[in-house]
């Protein structure tokens, strides 16, 4: 008889805590990876030279944000092991600290290359708060709400880049660098962490079967069994469908501000006004990508994996040469934002959810971080990518429309994706 009970009935308070901590780490992971996005164009033009080109903020901008992901895949790999062998919470604790910490120092940035080796340090720890959080809650929660529960805590990326537009609302006008600043809060997360969660069981017993020397097979957090048989697939398709998440949130998605900047009537404006304008254009794309990430958990459990990310990928093929193509208006692109950032950011639900499914405990962080954000390395293209074909095309939308075409590549790898719908959690 099926349970038709709702799916948090019966989850501990301790639970919950769980998913709340993890979420707030997630909500200004997504803040302090956001705010360079809101700033690129005034931080650029300050450390650049007030006559800097239009072509030259694009391009170096481009560049900033390709490094940015760079330094997160690093943290994604290098951290998805950390927490493999030492423990979820720990490695919450520090990628929290180390994102808080180098978002302010952005804020002493005196030339372009100091604020991209800033960021390369921020996105180490952006890259390795996801596979931690995903983790511990897959771990702690009972199978029967678990599914649900990586939806909603996905939905934290869609309130910290909401967050980030309200902070260059409130102090934007005023200094890109006093932005960078309220990126240091987030440290204080890290020492809920510290106090009020601890390991989950299945890690304690996978550690514990490997000090009992159960063979090099239970070795924790080699990336190379990832790719033995019965995992290889799952780790080359789950990093490209990464891959094509990224590259095209990165390389499309995150280059809103830059249009809002570029409407019709955006000219005849003061400079404050476009700042607020580019905010309420963040907050708006966000309340779309809220409603996907929470959409995308219960789509999954109905359809399956492979056709709910079918629906997301088709989506956002649609929607990219939609809005940049279409596009005549400011009140025009709020109408047109939310619905990209449904598809463009509901999509990363979808991993919260399938990749920890793929890898048994001792390796789930090692290959949900591997997959996340190794594919970041290639996918660093994107935003660099965009801002290069804009001078060669002459065309910032057809840059942007090129670029899309990537989420074609996603619908083709699905036939090769494992479907993981009704299994339980590898142990």
């Amino acid at each position: 008889m099926t349970d038709r009970s709702p799916w948090w009935r019966g989850v501990t308070r301790y639970q919950w805590l769980v998913l709340l901590v993890a979420w707030m780490g997630w909500v200004f992971d997504s803040m302090d990876a956001t705010l360079y996005v809101v700033v690129l164009t005034p931080a650029l033009k300050e450390l650049m030279g007030a006559a800097t080109t239009g072509d030259a903020i694009a391009a170096r901008g481009g560049l900033i944000l390709a490094v940015f992901l760079i330094g997160w895949a690093v943290g994604g790999v290098l951290f998805g092991v950390f927490a493999d062998r030492v423990g979820r919470t720990r490695a919450l604790v520090w990628t929290i600290l180390i994102y808080a910490v180098f978002t302010g120092m952005a804020a002493l940035s005196r030339t372009w290359w100091h604020l991209a080796a800033f960021r390369f340090l921020t996105a180490i720890g952006v890259g390795g708060e996801w596979a931690a959080g995903a983790a511990l809650v897959a771990e702690v929660w009972p199978a029967r709400a678990r599914i649900m529960a990586g939806g909603v805590l996905h939905s934290a990326w869609a309130v910290g880049v909401f967050f980030a537009g309200a902070v260059n609302y409130a102090v934007g006008p005023y200094s890109w660098r006093a932005v960078f600043l309220v990126g240091v809060l987030p440290a204080l997360v890290a020492l809920i962490v510290r106090r009020n969660v601890r390991e989950p069981e299945m890690w304690h017993e996978a550690v514990a079967k490997r000090r009992a020397g159960a063979g090099a097979e239970l070795s924790v957090g080699r990336v190379r069994e990832l790719f033995r048989p019965g995992l290889a697939r799952s780790t080359v398709v789950g990093s490209l469908m990464a891959f094509v998440a990224v590259f095209g949130l990165w390389g499309v998605t995150y280059w809103t501000p830059v249009l809002i900047r570029n409407v019709p009537d955006a000219a005849r404006i003061a400079e404050s006004a476009t700042v607020h304008r580019v905010s309420a254009g963040v907050m708006i794309l966000n309340v779309g990508a809220l409603l996907g990430y929470l959409a995308f958990a219960p789509l999954t459990i109905r359809v399956g994996r492979r056709w709910a990310f079918f629906v997301f990928f088709l989506g956002a093929l649609v929607m990219v040469p939609v809005l940049f193509h279409t596009v005549r208006s400011y009140a025009h692109v709020l109408w047109l934002l939310p619905l990209l950032g449904f598809f463009t950011n509901g999509i990363f639900t979808g991993f919260a959810i399938y990749f920890p499914e793929l890898y048994p405990t001792r390796l789930r962080t090692t290959g949900a971080g591997f997959c996340f954000n190794f594919a970041r390395v290639f996918a660093s293209t994107g935003p660099f990518l965009t801002g290069a074909l804009t001078g060669l095309f002459g065309s910032f939308t057809h840059a942007v429309t090129a670029v899309g075409m990537i989420y074609l590549l996603g619908l083709l790898l699905l036939p090769f994706a494992p479907e993981t719908k009704g299994r339980d959690l590898p142990a």
